[in-house]
């Protein structure tokens, strides 16, 4: 007989019809006479309950019915009487595939805390409530890529490994076939001002190479020929953060467009953003309620100044009933200063036009100014990267470029993104500075053949998952958080 899904055999309407299916017990309770089993195998929220007759099987094997252990079992699917389900498998087989011992398995139907999932993240998967993340993640994967290829984008695989730091922030892991355990072995330079230094050139790739922190870059050449690509992927910064917030290795969505400007780059975004919440909504009601009913638990017990305001489902909703509220960053800067907040000391970071902003500035915007998604456009020059396009007719003193942040709340930034510029003159002036046009020549030759207004933005694809799924910490929603001192798994 064909296995079927429990997700499916859950939903089912036909009674009395031979079932088979495999899956993990969850849960197992009973007495001499019956066992009653929670199966799971992945494809659902719920258990579906399998009463195991003592007369149909031995003791020995009942002894087996561990919480952890697998199972085929087989038999007739029935209305259950039973408060709870719906529907239950009244077994006539049941095979042992993997043995759990009940003294060694971790992961038992009880409270555990999120650091002790964490440090047995090989099996966190099993618990519901991961269950439910991962398939939320599963979910806003493919509705990533569905939205785009109904916009006529073009999924563009940017290169993991690469020689260009996108950000110029450094903070990058280096990649070299160098054995390193023996650095007498390693090729150096044998004469000049780099004498005695490790000689690149002899390395794999004849140049200093690392993994990327952004396929933003080599997304722009898509667009330029494309119209419209997008890139999905992992990236990696070697930031030594141990916050809520931070990961080494990420995975970004960057579409690029060509022919956008900021405003159309707004609108996408915004777009973008709503279809994603719909989408994992209307397909995933019953894992999110679940989350949703997990956020409001773990709200309750916070202090009274540290709780959300709003449910997970009714600031879901909320996203999506309204308009993201749009101000530049010299417009921020005025809210903050005028605010009880700042005039108060409650600000932990200062606040003064040409700052980059912290997540507490942001927050406040969105969660206690605004109460809707904010974004932010027209950053100082200096606090942003070089690709931005210049503003021109800014104030004395105030040179700005054409970047938007979109900040959601509970999260701070999950977006950040600007129209590039397209202008060789304004670009190389920039990388001239930063002593990087040699090796971005390739980016710059965009600019003299058939340059045009093009535009983009990058999602932290993890930090959507957290909003969406009201987690606290990013480590809970990616399956092998990578942070520092840990790569476990």
């Amino acid at each position: 007989m064909k296995r079927q899904d429990i997700k499916d055999l859950l939903e089912s309407k036909e009674f009395d019809q031979p079932v088979h299916t495999k899956g993990w017990i969850r849960g197992e309770r009973g007495n001499a006479y019956v066992r009653f089993l929670g199966l799971n195998d992945g494809s659902s929220l719920e258990n579906i309950q399998v009463v195991a007759d003592a007369e149909k099987f031995d003791e020995n094997l009942r002894k087996r019915f561990n919480v952890g252990a697998a199972v085929s079992v087989t038999g007739t699917l029935v209305e259950s009487k039973g408060k709870g389900q719906n529907v239950e498998i009244i077994a006539d087989s049941i095979e042992i595939l993997g043995d759990a011992d009940a003294e060694k398995y971790p992961i038992q139907p009880k409270a555990h805390s999120m650091e002790f999932l964490r440090e047995n993240a090989h099996l966190r998967s099993r618990t519901t409530t991961f269950g439910a993340i991962f398939r939320l993640r599963h979910a806003l994967s493919f509705a990533i890529h569905n939205y785009f290829n109904e916009r006529r984008f073009y999924y563009w695989h940017s290169p993991i490994l690469t020689a260009s730091d996108a950000e110029g922030a450094g903070e990058i892991f280096r990649v070299t076939n160098f054995d390193i355990d023996d650095f007498d072995s390693i090729p150096k330079i044998a004469e000049g001002d780099h004498k005695g230094k490790i000689d690149n050139k002899e390395d794999f790739f004849g140049k200093p190479t690392n993994l990327t922190v952004s396929g933003q870059l080599e997304a722009e050449l898509g667009a330029l020929g494309l119209g419209r690509v997008y890139t999905f992927g992992p990236t990696f910064r070697a930031e030594n953060s141990n916050t809520a917030r931070h990961l080494a290795e990420f995975w970004m969505v960057e579409p690029e467009m060509a022919f956008y400007d900021l405003k159309d780059n707004m609108d996408l975004v915004e777009d973008f953003l709503k279809y994603l919440i719909k989408y994992a909504l209307e397909n995933y009601r019953e894992e999110i309620e679940f989350l949703d009913a997990k956020f409001v638990k773990e709200n309750s017990m916070k202090k009274k100044e540290e709780r959300a305001e709003m449910g997970l489902i009714q600031k879901l909703e909320f996203v999506l009933a309204n308009d993201f509220k749009r101000i530049t960053y010299t417009e921020a800067i005025d809210v903050l200063l005028n605010s009880k907040h700042y005039k108060k000391g409650k600000f932990q970071y200062d606040v003064k036009w040409g700052v980059d902003l912290q997540s507490e500035h942001e927050r406040f915007l969105v969660e206690k100014h605004f109460k809707t998604p904010v974004i932010l456009y027209n950053y100082p020059k200096d606090i942003k990267a070089f690709y931005m396009r210049q503003n021109d007719g800014e104030e004395a003193g105030k040179e700005t470029v054409a970047a938007m942040d979109v900040l959601f709340p509970g999260i701070g930034e999950i977006v950040g993104g600007s129209q590039r510029e397209e202008r060789l003159e304004r670009l190389q002036a920039r990388t001239d500075a930063m002593g990087i046009t040699e090796e971005l020549w390739w980016y710059l030759d965009t600019r003299k053949f058939g340059t045009v207004p093009h535009s983009g933005f990058g999602l932290g694809f993890e930090r959507l998952i957290l909003f969406i799924t009201g987690m606290g910490n990013i480590r809970d929603v990616i399956p092998f958080p990578r942070t520092p001192k840990n790569a476990e798994f």
